[in-house]
């Protein structure tokens, strides 16, 4: 590790506008705070970039179930996010969101030169479309059954069953999770980037040490399995960038997600004058670039991203790395299970940096998953941080006050252990600066135990009762203090907050990581106070239950209709085209457990209805009754077949549905007023 500074700009993926932060969020931002906290006490100068990633169409799914426009919920959950980072003590330079005039202006700068050197081409294409909702589908908002098992409600790539991978087209019985309709084929005419024209650039770059070796392996497959065209536009309705000079085409969200990341730097340089974006991302520049991603983004990230700025002139990353998987308790998170925790449900009971610390003993630079265990994880943070490191200060300071008026002593009673644990920073430090957290963390805690150790050995408490032997007490617990020093230092970008308590408590300015070199001497401090406090087994009950409570409360909202949502003008009602029916057949509809299939005569055509009644009729009962429907509402195409209209029914459900019947005498056809 050169002693040069270093300019450094550092991102981490950029979380979706659609929700909240939960931990598996964390393990990243986290990771990347740390990393970034470690670097700057080094003395770099590091800059730590974000932000929300806020196209696509499951934000505009979500904004209209909301009935707000898109911009208000990127926005809102921008300001939501930047609370719970600031909260779990991530300290970035700047959170901005893809949804941005920055981003927009870059984004169509590169598109033009990338069509400029043809690497970008235009074709037709099949797609999915749902008639009903009239847009195209992505593929997880197809489902249907499996072709391979038959299981019901599987998405339109892959089927969580049996494992099977397979296209939109081969779903048995597809249909829209948006609308329920049966999809339908489209053509449509999108643009595609040509990510082959750099497949001997891709390869010589991604072999060249900006990727950890498992990655570069991976890509390897890929490669040989030859690059593919890669889609960049998508049909309107979409929340996104229009495409220049076209109306109803944007470009897809993950050609300007990671365009965001120097959008994010030029917002950044708008307030900070000295900061410019040419100085980490022009072509040569010598700063240094890194991103930090989860696995499942390595495609775009290791092979589209590195291409896009290949051909728009721009540096490529200095290196990308990757983690794992977050799973609690040995499971993936999931709301069922009450293995899926928000980052504010957690912080509603427990310090960010109980978190912070344990990630980084699970943390590597190699791709693996890692499970929070909530009994290990009370456990270590018990044992750790307050039994071990903490412990350390609240001995040695009791005498320091008692006897020496907080005053530490000109020596230290024992050199070479203070040498011993000022060396092992150089090697800590290769491990912060190598992603290591794990083995950093470890080797602190081995340090923290030998303290303790010298602690227990020269038994202050003691020698204390023997006047001629203060001498000896100061200077031990002196040392005592300065160890635990080192170990605060060491420990600094996992828990800046106890840094900045120990700071206050030793009355001295801000460490960094070139004060391991020097001891505290002669140093008045400050009456210690508690540091830290053990995790008691309630506070994690209370997480699940928060969970829990807030799982059970959305679906109520889901199932529960809600009564006065949105008034309605008599103006609107009398749009409403209400007709005497008669039912001529009914019948049973495969595969629906609901749905009852409806043949209704309107005195001059008849219509087809499915109806939600089957839990309280029999086909044969209904056949030759009257009964009233809404006629004016559009045809819905749903997977078993159109339905034409609305049957009017009341009740609250089950058994308990009751279809309206008219009074006798009315007829098919009949206007009802």
């Amino acid at each position: 590790m050169s002693d040069k500074s270093r300019n450094i700009l550092v991102t981490y993926a950029l979380p979706y506008a659609n929700g909240s932060l939960h931990l598996g969020h964390m393990v990243g931002l986290i990771q990347t705070d740390i990393w970034v906290r470690f670097l700057k006490m080094q003395g770099h100068r590091c800059i730590y970039i974000c932000g929300c990633d806020s196209h696509g169409t499951p934000i505009m799914i979500q904004a209209e179930k909301l009935n707000i426009p898109p911009e208000v919920l990127v926005e809102n959950i921008r300001k939501e996010h930047q609370k719970d980072l600031a909260d779990f003590l991530i300290e970035m330079d700047n959170y901005h969101t893809t949804h941005s005039k920055e981003n927009q202006e870059l984004a169509e700068t590169i598109f033009k030169k990338h069509l400029a050197q043809g690497n970008i081409t235009k074709r037709v294409i099949k797609q999915a479309y749902d008639p009903e909702k009239q847009m195209f589908l992505p593929d997880r908002y197809i489902k249907g059954e499996c072709p391979r098992c038959g299981a019901k409600d599987q998405y339109g790539d892959s089927c969580e069953s049996c494992g099977a991978t397979y296209s939109t087209t081969d779903l048995k019985n597809p249909y829209s999770t948006l609308s329920g309709a049966k999809p339908i084929e489209k053509e449509s005419e999108h643009y595609f980037f040509k990510l082959n024209n750099y497949n001997q650039a891709l390869q010589a770059w991604t072999r060249a040490g900006h990727l950890q070796e498992q990655v570069a392996n991976k890509l390897d497959e890929w490669f040989q399995d030859g690059l593919r065209d890669w889609d960049i536009s998508r049909d309107a309705p979409y929340f996104g960038f229009k495409i220049p000079n076209e109306e109803n085409k944007y470009f897809y969200v993950w050609l300007d997600a990671p365009i965001g990341y120097i959008a994010s730097l030029k917002n950044f340089c708008t307030t900070h004058a000295n900061v410019h974006v040419n100085d980490y991302w022009e072509k040569d520049s010598p700063a240094e670039v890194y991103h930090l991603i989860g696995k499942d983004i390595l495609y775009f990230h290791a092979l589209f991203w590195p291409a896009i700025l290949m051909g728009a002139e721009y540096r490529t990353p200095t290196a990308i790395f990757a983690h794992g998987f977050l799973t609690i308790d040995g499971q993936k998170m999931s709301k069922s299970r009450g293995t899926f925790i928000k980052a504010r449900s957690y912080l509603k009971e427990l310090h960010p940096e109980y978190l912070r610390y344990y990630f980084a003993t699970k943390l590597s630079n190699r791709i693996e998953d890692i499970d929070i265990n909530l009994e290990d994880f009370v456990l270590r943070v018990n044992s750790d941080l307050v039994g071990k490191f903490v412990n350390i200060a609240s001995r040695c300071a009791s005498f320091l006050e008692k006897h020496f008026n907080n005053m530490l002593s000109s020596q230290l009673s024992e050199i070479n252990l203070f040498n011993e644990f000022t060396k092992a920073g150089d090697d800590i430090a290769v491990k912060y600066e190598n992603l290591e957290f794990n083995q950093a963390a470890r080797q602190i805690m081995s340090l923290a135990d030998k303290a303790n150790q010298y602690i227990d050995e020269k038994k202050p408490w003691a020698s204390a009762k023997d006047p001629t032997r203060h001498q000896e007490v100061w200077d031990v617990c002196t040392m005592g203090i300065n160890l635990f020093r080192l170990l605060m230092i060491y420990l600094k970008p996992i828990l800046p907050d106890t840094a900045k308590k120990v700071e206050n408590f030793l009355n001295i300015s801000p460490l960094t990581w070139q004060d391991k070199n020097v001891p505290l001497l002669n140093q008045m401090i400050k009456p210690f106070q508690p540091l830290a406090q053990r995790i008691e087994k309630r506070q994690i009950d209370m997480i699940k239950e928060t969970e829990t409570i807030a799982t059970e409360k959305t679906a109520a909202a889901i199932t529960t209709p809600t009564l006065d949502k949105q008034h309605i003008t008599i103006d609107d009602f009398a749009k409403i085209d209400l007709r005497i029916a008669k039912i001529i057949r009914a019948e049973h509809v495969e595969g629906a457990d609901k749905l009852l299939r409806l043949e209704l005569d309107l005195g001059n055509e008849t219509r087809q209805v499915f109806a939600g009644i089957k839990s309280a009729y029999q086909p044969e009962q209904l056949v030759g009754r009257l009964t009233v429907m809404v006629a004016n509402l559009a045809p819905r195409q749903m997977r078993f077949g159109v339905s034409e209209g609305m049957v009017l029914a009341a009740g609250p459900g089950g058994k308990d549905i009751w279809i309206l019947s008219p009074d006798e005498g009315a007829k098919p056809g009949d206007k009802v007023k």
